[in-house]
């Protein structure tokens, strides 16, 4: 029996399934793979109405954020398994996407979709048991996301569209987690952000495949790195003005009892510069969570963006 089932893999083999089963432990240890934890910093984005609604002390607050950033895990790990079912013919065409252990065949889409409702149902369990409202929208980005996977990542502009959705629902999560309003332009802020991030993966996905992108995924053959460039641009302008007027708006400075909130406004614009930079001349992109954990200078923006945005809305120093 092989060792590592991975290790002789064609990236562009048509067909792939694994002379032997691999055992038990082997398939545990794939199928946490296929859970993809290292995405789970998408869902950070729940707590945003923990910070943004001054409650990040508040440990009740802090506990119900925690609870529903587990939930949406959960939520997020289980439509991964379905999407990588559904699209494992496509994925071994694919020269990395070609050794998830679902499209490798070391995991059963039986057991990948076994494990799909399990954590489905763990997740929207979890999130009535927090809250009826919590509950809704968890059912809501289950709903979503499902669509996407089935229907939605088809169509051109949709499929983006529909990701960004996504992350919406989580800010909107996180509010309701912890009972607080959040404002309308962080809603508008988190939709342009994750349009900008969604259309650079695009592109990425569209240049690293080159003829074969539409092979991949029929979405691509609808779009043009020149498209996707004019695309990134005009998210990528309007998500810098939207967290600007954001941090002007008399509600926000009301709120806040300070105007300061402008002085983050460079992190914002370095890091989209950063993340511009690295799609063009890196290369990066393909994966947003990747390229945030190993690009040590976007890494550092963001920190110190979340940093400079905690000290001035909470005033510890008593300003």
């Amino acid at each position: 029996m092989e060792r590592d089932p991975l290790a002789r893999l064609e990236p562009n083999a048509p067909h792939v399934q694994p002379v032997e089963a691999a055992p038990a432990q082997g398939q545990l240890t794939a199928l946490l793979v296929s859970l993809r934890p290292d995405q789970w910093t998408k869902n950070l984005f729940v707590f945003a109405g923990l910070l943004f609604g001054q409650r990040l002390v508040d440990g009740s607050a802090l506990t119900a954020a925690v609870g529903a950033f587990a939930v949406f895990c959960a939520l997020s790990s289980a439509m991964y398994l379905v999407n990588d079912v559904l699209d494992r013919q496509e994925d071994r065409q694919h020269p990395i996407k070609s050794l998830r252990p679902i499209a490798a065949g070391i995991i059963a889409p039986g057991l990948a979709l076994g494990a799909a409702v399990v954590l489905s149902l763990i997740g929207i369990t979890g999130a009535f048991w927090l809250g009826r409202d919590l509950g809704f929208v968890a059912l809501g980005f289950l709903l979503l996301l499902g669509l996407y996977s089935q229907t939605l990542k088809h169509i051109v502009i949709v499929d983006v569209l529909a990701i960004a959705s996504g992350f919406v629902l989580r800010a909107v999560a996180g509010a309701v987690a912890v009972a607080v309003p959040i404002s309308q332009w962080l809603l508008i802020c988190t939709l342009l952000l994750a349009l900008f991030l969604g259309f650079a993966k695009r592109r990425h996905e569209l240049v690293l495949l080159g003829d074969g992108a539409a092979g991949h995924r029929r979405a691509l053959a609808e779009y043009s790195p020149q498209l996707l460039d004019q695309l990134i641009a005009i998210v990528a302008a309007a998500t810098v003005v939207s967290y600007a007027f954001y941090t002007v708006e008399p509600a926000t400075v009301a709120r806040f009892q300070t105007d300061w909130l402008t002085l983050t406004l460079p992190f914002p614009v370095y890091g989209i510069f950063r993340y511009l930079y690295l799609v063009h001349l890196r290369e990066g992109g393909g994966s947003p969570t990747e390229l945030l954990l190993s690009d040590r200078p976007l890494l550092a923006c963001v920190a110190l963006w979340a940093v400079s945005v905690g000290i001035i809305i909470y005033h510890p120093f008593g300003w």
